[in-house]
């Protein structure tokens, strides 16, 4: 595709992209200001960033979106492949559409989880610097392009087959996200946590901690520890293969490949063999595989088979595993090596995640001099949730505020009106679930004694059970004191929660109805 036509097709893509209800242009503009498309064919597209910075936060928040558009606007899915311009210039350049305002910016923050220190020592890599770079595709564009799409088309053949047998050990020791330990954070509340992930990390397989399963409430830092087990196994033992997947990319595979129940097609065979040859398997948010029968056979398969040659297994979830609606016999497997829970962080743990974020935003940006007012800081992590992924996003609305939108003498109470109705819980919000209770029914236009009490039609049913899961979300009660606010028992509750995540996994419109609500409840 010549320039001026990729140029306005990306054009296309990004407008499509402003013109979704749950987006917000102002950030749209900011972001892909800093993103430049490099080749476009029919199912894939190239795009390159300029530093880690955006390309985390495109990565994390806006690829599926992108992925929306390029099919609404094409009628086929696309393959996106986003990598860093090793060219670009390393300071911050000013985004040509960002608008003068930036209040409405909601989106999560740019990296998934928590936060710091380090496992033991270590040596690093050095990063070799772009003229050292030695691409297999060389510096033609298309074979670059094409070298991505069969790589990203074809997950169940090793990711370096198209690579020169000198260049496979540095492409498997390269990090597969910016997440690390490192950059995670410790505190009290995650200590234990991520002591056995760094225990797994530089011995795999043992079997106290196989499988090792942690578990806590959203983004506290699951992801992060799963990440960073895949970064250090990748970086220290290049030679094992290792696998991150969340459980509904899990569930699409398998969904794919077993289509038609032809257990022998070549397909499913790809399938059980890409996740049985892992040496380090991890499978993120396994509580979305609750009402999975056939899926949760095929885990159970692969996870016997793994554990029993000595291969680690490592699992998250939002809950413990026997507060998962499975079957006794998984429950058991994934509590039978070692369990460990992240508790929400405190004050000074969140001041310390706030300090490590803006380290990550100076490096990136290579502005080593940049910082935000100690007052600032203290008072984030003071009104802050227990969401780590909400912190950070504060944290980027005010940076984002200081330099792209540039109000560098940002004051506290500045601050305090731009993250006014930000957090959905925390100090700040003190919601009750009695508000809840009444914007559901609002919403929903039922009344107070049907939403409590025992009918059970559907008109009923849905809005109590999205009442219930945002109670679970946004207070973090215990299912128990939420079931006495409903009249429910604890089992329940549970099954609310679970029914309607996994409704968001599935119905667009669910998801909607969800954030409305969630807004709604925040701006009260």
């Amino acid at each position: 595709m010549e320039s001026k036509q990729l140029e306005q097709a990306w054009h296309e893509v990004c407008e499509k992209v402003k013109s979704y209800p749950q987006i917000d242009p102002s950030q749209v503009n900011a972001f892909f200001s800093r993103l430049q498309p490099q080749a476009m064919s029919e199912g894939f597209l190239m795009l390159t960033a300029d530093v880690q910075f955006i390309k985390t936060w495109v990565e994390q928040h806006y690829l599926d979106t992108i992925k929306q558009a390029l099919l609404d606007l094409h009628g086929v899915p696309f393959t996106v492949a986003l990598e860093i311009d090793p060219a670009a210039q390393a300071a911050p350049s000013q985004p040509a559409t960002a608008p003068a305002q930036a209040e409405q910016a909601e989106n999560p923050a740019p990296s998934a989880e928590t936060t710091t220190p380090q496992p033991t020592a270590r040596r690093e890599a050095p990063e070799p610097r772009p003229d050292q770079r030695r691409p297999a595709h060389g510096n033609d564009p298309a074979a670059r392009a094409a070298l991505l799409r069969a790589r990203a088309e074809d997950p169940a053949e090793p990711e370096d087959r198209y690579l020169p047998a000198d260049e496979r050990i540095q492409l498997d020791a390269s990090p597969t996200s910016s997440l690390t330990f490192e950059n995670f954070v410790i505190g009290d509340s995650n200590r234990m946590a991520y002591s056995m992930a760094v225990a797994v990390a530089e011995a795999p397989g043992k079997a106290h901690l196989n499988p090792l399963f942690i578990y806590g409430k959203s983004g506290l830092g699951k992801t992060h520890l799963l990440r960073a087990i895949q970064n250090y196994v990748r970086e220290t033992m290049p030679h094992l293969s290792t696998i991150y997947v969340d459980s509904a990319e899990f569930l699409s595979d398998y969904t794919d490949a077993a289509a038609g129940h032809d257990k022998e097609k070549s397909s499913y065979r790809n399938f059980k063999r890409r996740y049985e040859e892992a040496d380090v398997l991890l499978i993120d948010d396994v509580q979305y595989l609750q009402g999975k029968k056939q899926t949760l056979d095929i885990v159970f398969q692969i996870f016997n088979n793994l554990t029993s040659r000595g291969h680690q297994i490592v699992l998250s979830a939002d809950r413990a595993p026997k507060n998962i609606d499975i079957d006794e016999r998984y429950k058991t497997r994934f509590n039978s090596g070692g369990t460990f829970d992240i508790q929400p962080p405190g004050v000074e743990t969140k001041l310390s995640i706030i300090k490590s974020f803006l380290e990550e935003y100076r490096e990136s940006e290579g502005d080593p001099a940049f910082t935000i007012p100690e007052d600032i800081q203290l008072y984030i992590a003071d009104i802050s949730s227990s969401n780590i992924r909400e912190l950070k996003s504060a944290i980027t609305k005010v940076i984002f505020q200081m330099r792209y939108f540039n109000r560098p003498d940002l004051s506290l109470d500045d601050v305090r009106g731009l993250l006014e109705n930000h957090f959905s819980g925390g100090p700040s919000k003190r919601l009750s679930v009695a508000d809840i209770q009444k914007e559901v029914e609002a919403f929903y236009r039922v009344s107070h004694a049907d939403l409590v009490g025992k009918k059970r039609s559907r008109e009923i049913t849905h809005p109590r059970q999205v009442a219930i899961y945002l109670c679970r979300q946004m207070i973090d009660l215990p299912y128990n004191d939420i079931g006495k606010k409903f009249n429910r028992d604890h089992s329940t509750v549970m099954h609310s929660v679970a029914s309607i995540e996994e409704k968001m996994q599935k119905s667009r419109e669910i998801r909607e109805e969800l954030e409305t609500l969630t807004q709604i409840i925040r701006d009260l």
